[in-house]
């Protein structure tokens, strides 16, 4: 079966076909999937620009009831879909099952969001005048999606958009088109107009140039590297089309001292390599008070020694593999760099072979590194951390703080003095205490500061800011 984009309501085929292949097991093609054009991705734009004034306007129950139908739907068939996930980008099963229904409680909570649109009424300074603020749609929102979670991210980004009466043009990323078409399948079905939704899938070089070079595209939505969303910005700014950036993390994990050395390694193994660390909210700086620093990393691999690492829908599988040979390609290349720098690689850093072929890497963990080098600068998205060993708090936090990065941050401790002087002078968007680094509510702003992110957060009611503009009536009754 050849998978279509979906356009002006049609399944329509492509010019080129794309194979997505198992990383778990290279002789495993998931399907096939066409890719589009520039000329397509135009029909696309054009379907949803016709579509937006109907849908803009429509009633609040119909797009309530849409959303929550497309919920129930990624619910029902949750065993389905989390395998289709494992099976094209790797993460295990337990993982994948549990974005999918990370994916159905988006839809659910924008449902709500439909029937909770709301404004201010304000007076006058001038008497016997009122003043009427109200939000309204974008108009058609390009929605660019990455390859980590190819069904949570493009769920919290198209929930929105619909929930606030903008119509879509999604491109998912080349590399795992499968969730992402499924998705777009599931959507069809719940009764979206034909143009409403709209997935061109495709290259970034052919189809994302295109969408964010539209002049038709009232807003992009891109989550992805950071060079790629520095150009994505530029192309934007150049037409004044309002954008949104999710990016790069190099998240810091504090373990003080005074921590609980369980609670900290728990915190640590999960945030650095569960969905094989190929997630931007991973804690890739393990950042050690000297006190508690050589138990920590000893506890540490004696616990990723028993990390069972296999093909991702096995039982009993903690890590599947990385997602294709060029990242698996860049994360060994990091673990030559950290060495090349001095840095002592305690536990793991090799390919792995397993009964079925694939992308499979043992985790690694660094130690005696330091702030400055490569592997404490730079994104490597993949299964490796570094711990940094440091005297007190105060070193702790500037070190923390000195990336060019700022996503997430973490601590483990004990101390409330240390642990609300840390939610307070991070600089990140967001703060966990005695928690891994990743892992989100659906209904809360997601994003970060500096290299990390740019414009409006994501998820929850925030998400607001980005897909509606503000106006503001001014009415004299006559």
């Amino acid at each position: 079966m050849l998978h279509k984009n979906l356009i002006a309501g049609e399944w329509t085929e492509g010019g080129d076909v794309s194979r997505n292949i198992n990383p778990s097991d290279l002789s495993d093609v998931v399907g096939e999937y066409t890719r589009a054009d520039a000329k397509q991705l135009d029909d696309a734009v054009a379907a949803a620009k016709a579509a937006f004034p109907a849908w803009s306007r429509s009633n609040i129950q119909q797009r309530a009831t849409i959303l929550d139908t497309i919920s129930r739907e990624i619910a029902a068939r949750a065993d389905e879909l989390g395998r289709l996930l494992a099976r094209e980008e790797g993460k295990t099963l337990p993982e994948a099952k549990a974005e999918v229904g990370r994916a159905a409680q988006i839809f659910n909570f924008f449902s709500g969001e439909c029937l909770r649109l709301s404004g201010e009424k304000i007076a006058s300074v001038r008497p016997g005048i009122d003043v009427e603020i109200t939000r309204e749609p974008m108009g058609v929102v390009g929605l660019i999606t990455p390859w980590n979670f190819p069904i949570a991210i493009p769920a919290w980004k198209i929930a929105p958009a619909l929930a606030y009466g903008n119509c879509v043009v999604m491109k998912p990323a080349d590399l795992v088109p499968g969730s992402a078409w499924a998705l777009a399948e599931i959507i069809h079905k719940a009764g979206v107009p034909a143009g409403v939704f709209n997935l061109v899938m495709g290259s970034g070089r052919v189809v994302g140039e295109a969408l964010i070079n539209h002049k038709d595209i009232a807003a992009v939505s891109f989550t992805g590297s950071v060079d790629t969303g520095k150009h994505v910005a530029a192309a934007c700014a150049a037409r004044l089309c309002k954008v949104q950036l999710e990016m790069g993390g190099k998240n810091p994990l504090v373990v003080m001292d005074d921590a609980d050395l369980n609670t900290a390694v728990a915190a640590a193994v999960n945030g650095a390599y569960f969905s094989t660390g190929q997630r931007c909210t991973a804690s890739s700086r393990l950042i050690v008070q000297s006190g508690i620093h050589d138990r920590f990393v000893g506890t540490m691999i004696e616990r990723l020694q028993k990390l069972k690492v296999d093909n991702a829908v096995a039982d009993g599988v903690e890590m599947g593999p990385v997602v294709d040979q060029k990242q698996l390609d860049q994360d060994l290349s990091y673990v030559d760099i950290a060495r090349g720098e001095g840095a002592k690689l305690a536990w793991g850093g090799e390919r792995l072979n397993r009964e079925t072929e694939g992308f499979y890497m043992q985790p690694a963990v660094f130690t005696e590194t330091d702030n400055t080098m490569r592997i404490n600068r730079e994104e490597v998205f993949g299964p490796v951390a570094s711990v940094i060993r440091v005297d007190d708090y105060d070193q702790a936090l500037a070190t923390a703080n000195d990336t060019p990065f700022g996503l997430v941050a973490g601590i483990c401790t004990t101390s409330l003095k240390f642990a609300s002087d840390f939610k307070r002078n991070s600089e990140a968007g967001m703060v966990m205490v005695n928690l891994p680094t990743a892992g989100v509510d659906y209904h809360v702003p997601f994003g970060g500061r500096k290299g990390s992110s740019y414009g409006s957060r994501e998820q929850g009611r925030y998400a607001a800011e980005f897909y509606t503009t503000v106006k503001t009536a001014y009415v004299l009754p006559v």
